[in-house]
């Protein structure tokens, strides 16, 4: 149908009405008419970045495999992977010295978590936090100018003082993981309908969010009487394809609406909707949002702090109800650190969950999987001592379909840093800086 009118959709085109702003699915309709269908994809194949952070690193023993290269085998904690191997490369033996203490500046390990994107060294008893540009803001810079929102910024926890702001260090550097630059870190969303809102509320004010908590209308009954005028314009394959999509969104948006009713008491005014009482639903809800941010194209740029340095979220769907900080001081004694590898395999299987979302999103040349990369891990390896090194490290996802996975990269003891590797994804994505941060020589890990 292209090719004959040699008019295509708008990738940009919006169902737009009073409060609400629905980006729409990649569809053939939006491939440019008599343009081959390899320089298309060159045109709207979107590259993608998530960086997933959790704190207290992971539990010694049971998360590097044993094995090196294409034949490893999942360790305990990243077995629920396995499914998606072709898309996993897990790297061991990483440092981040930019979090180690030293003598001028001692103590403040659960004051470091904003390293894990920027490789900068935060600045103690500064005036003001300084420390500097995360990869995630480099990236939404170069692939985000023609999206509604360059970046989203998620997370679980509400800011404060978890006693995180010691040792003369700002409680920015774990409050956001995300810095826009040196001296400026991104504000972290935590509640779900907020965040929502945000892809699709068309600008909402604080009030009209709040008049929207007292009745169960759907943003996508503002743009009911559109829908049918599109779909006209569509092959039967793109109106199944923008039917799922919708659905997708009433589905999530229905989901979050039960966890908002269900939600704890709201703690200020500019938390409007409460929280989810559950920590396990309020993860799902997050990595849903993100997964329909991709699919929509409202962002290519995402981070999502899974939990504050010196949290006490409790994850009893892992089979093990301790606090999580508590947890992941295991005092080197085999039965607690066997609990808190349960901990860390549930954030994996979370993982998962999100690669399968991203796995069943067609874009114009294989799905959101095959074109995202996601960053997920710590800067910590053992907690229980503030080591800061053999941080855990996994890599999922294609990029453009060019990022090969299955394959276990380790490297000696005390040899290779994990600012080192933020240079190599910022070359993986073109950006060709010869030094990043603390990252002056880029891994091969292409």
């Amino acid at each position: 149908m292209n090719f004959i009118s040699k008019k295509s959709l708008d990738r940009r085109a919006l169902l737009r009405a009073a409060g609400a702003a629905i980006a729409l699915p990649m569809l053939d309709a939006m491939i440019p008419a008599m343009v081959p269908m390899a320089k298309a994809a060159e045109q709207l194949r979107p590259k993608r970045f998530v960086g997933i952070w959790h704190p207290h690193g992971a539990a010694p023993g049971y998360w590097s495999p044993l094995q090196t290269g294409s034949d490893f085998e999942f360790s305990y904690i990243t077995k629920p992977l396995e499914p998606f191997r072709k898309h996993i490369v897990l790297i061991s033996g990483l440092d981040v010295p930019e979090a180690f203490s030293t003598e001028e500046e001692p103590g403040g390990n659960h004051a470091r978590g904003a390293v894990f994107l920027s490789g900068a060294r935060p600045r103690r008893n500064a005036v003001s936090p300084f420390l500097g540009e995360t990869i995630d803001q480099v990236i939404a810079k170069r692939f985000g100018s023609d999206t509604i929102l360059g970046s989203i910024q998620l997370g679980v926890e509400d800011a404060g003082n978890y006693g995180n702001c010691n040792w003369g260090f700002s409680c920015a550097y774990t409050n956001s993981m995300s810095w826009v630059s040196p001296t400026q870190p991104l504000p972290t969303e935590i509640n779900p309908r907020v965040a929502f809102e945000r892809l699709f509320g068309d600008g909402a004010s604080a009030e009209e969010r709040q008049r929207g908590r007292e009745y169960n209308a759907s943003v996508l009954d503002s743009v009911a009487e559109k829908i049918p005028g599109l779909k006209r314009q569509l092959a039967s394959g793109d109106q199944l394809k923008l039917d799922t999509y919708l659905e997708n969104i009433r589905e999530l948006e229905r989901r979050i609406h039960i966890a908002m009713n269900n939600s704890v008491a709201e703690p200020t005014e500019e938390v409007p909707f409460g929280l989810p009482q559950s920590k396990d639903v309020h993860f799902k809800l997050m990595y849903d949002l993100m997964a329909l941010a991709f699919e929509g194209d409202i962002t290519r740029s995402a981070t999502f702090m899974l939990g504050r340095d010196l949290s006490s979220i409790t994850h009893p769907e892992s089979g093990f109800t301790g606090g999580w900080h508590g947890t992941s001081h295991h005092g080197d004694v085999p039965a607690n650190i066997a609990n808190y590898a349960k901990v860390n395999r549930y954030h994996v299987a979370n993982l998962a969950y999100f690669l399968d979302k991203l796995s069943k999103i067609q874009d114009i040349e294989g799905t959101a999987l095959d074109n995202v990369l996601i960053y997920k891990g710590s800067n910590m390896g053992n907690s229980h001592r503030h080591a800061h090194e053999k941080v855990p490290v996994i890599l999922a996802g294609g990029i453009d379909g060019t990022f090969k996975g299955n394959r276990h990269i380790s490297y000696p003891d005390n040899v290779e840093r994990t600012s080192n590797m933020l240079l190599s994804l910022l070359h993986l994505y073109g950006i060709d800086v010869p030094t990043f941060n603390g990252g002056t020589k880029p891994l091969e890990i292409a």
